[in-house]
């Protein structure tokens, strides 16, 4: 009994959230044909891509296909020992008619055994091609209704770009701690500068210390919640820093929890630490063991001098 034929059929509609010029921009690259003839799929009612497929490569067409952007379907052939009806000529593809370029020269031409610049003989130049690449793709080239494996989709930057004053991409535990600490020092610098208006002017230095104060908690919120999307968290998780109790141990977490590797729903990892980021991020570690220090320090330095023999 003979196997099951299937053909793909597309009826010029397009998958959800797809836009017409992006998915004939995407049809182009993946048969590598002219504008034109992808032109010419979306003019007509119903076309078959392509026919006489296995179960197997129509589901392979099907995917690259609705990854692309078309919405096709996939039918059982006709059985042709059922019906002797001629094939309607709108079923015959359009895409058998388009144009090519050598893969040695570059010339422009229609679909042709042989160049008709250089003269070569393409299946022949192709195959010699194929000797020099690795075993995978010589397995691509020798499946000739294996689906198309043009990019259809941007690539994925392997690292995010860094923004220091947004809510969106992703920041380590180290540079979190660096640009937190570049953020205390400015605005410990701006108060005092705002505190010396204040002393002359409390007209002008008031507000200005009060906007001072509010930059800071918005560059801080927005690093805060850059930090638990590199964790993989929601960014209104920082709420909880205003938890009694919560809020005095969610931040902890922040520092310590690692984030993901590769990319996540937020976007793709930061990139690597600089060395300053490493620098600064030990230098705002330290700050706490050396204010424990001058605590412990300062009250038997001062007990010393108490009671020292004057």
């Amino acid at each position: 009994m003979q196997a099951t034929q299937y053909r793909i059929v597309f009826d010029g509609e397009l998958m959800p959230g797809m836009a017409v010029e992006t998915v004939k921009a995407n049809l182009a690259r993946l048969f590598k044909s002219d504008a034109d003839t992808i032109d010419r799929l979306f003019q007509q009612d119903s076309v078959n891509i392509k026919r006489e497929l296995s179960e197997t490569q129509a589901d392979q067409y099907l995917r690259a296909l609705q990854a692309a952007g078309a919405k096709v379907r996939k039918e059982p052939e006709p059985n042709p020992a059922l019906s002797l009806a001629l094939m309607d000529s709108a079923e015959v593809t359009p895409l058998a008619t388009a144009h090519m370029e050598c893969p040695k020269c570059g010339h422009a031409q229609a679909q042709a055994i042989q160049c008709e610049s250089c003269g070569i003989v393409i299946e022949k130049y192709l195959a010699r091609q194929a000797q020099n690449t690795a075993p995978e793709a010589l397995h691509e080239l020798n499946q000739p209704y294996a689906p198309p494996r043009a990019q259809v989709a941007e690539p994925t930057p392997e690292f995010g770009e860094l923004k220091p004053f947004s809510v969106h991409g992703r920041i380590g535990r180290l540079r979190y701690l660096a640009w937190s600490m570049i953020l205390s020092l400015s605005a410990l610098g701006l108060l005092v500068v705002g505190g010396g208006i204040f002393a002359f002017s409390s007209l002008v230095g008031f507000p200005l210390m009060g906007l001072i104060v509010i930059g800071f908690l918005i560059v801080t919120v927005q690093l805060g919640v850059q930090r638990l999307h590199d964790i993989g968290w929601s960014g209104w998780l920082i709420l909880l820093t205003l938890i009694p109790v919560i809020g005095s141990i969610f931040p902890f977490v922040m520092l310590l929890a690692p984030g993901s590797k590769g990319l996540n729903r937020f976007g793709p990892p930061p990139p690597p630490n600089s060395r300053a980021v490493k620098i600064l991020a030990v230098l705002w570690l330290l700050v706490p063991v050396i204010g424990i220090f001058a605590a412990i320090a300062l009250p038997a330095y001062q007990s010393a001098l108490w009671h020292a023999p004057f």
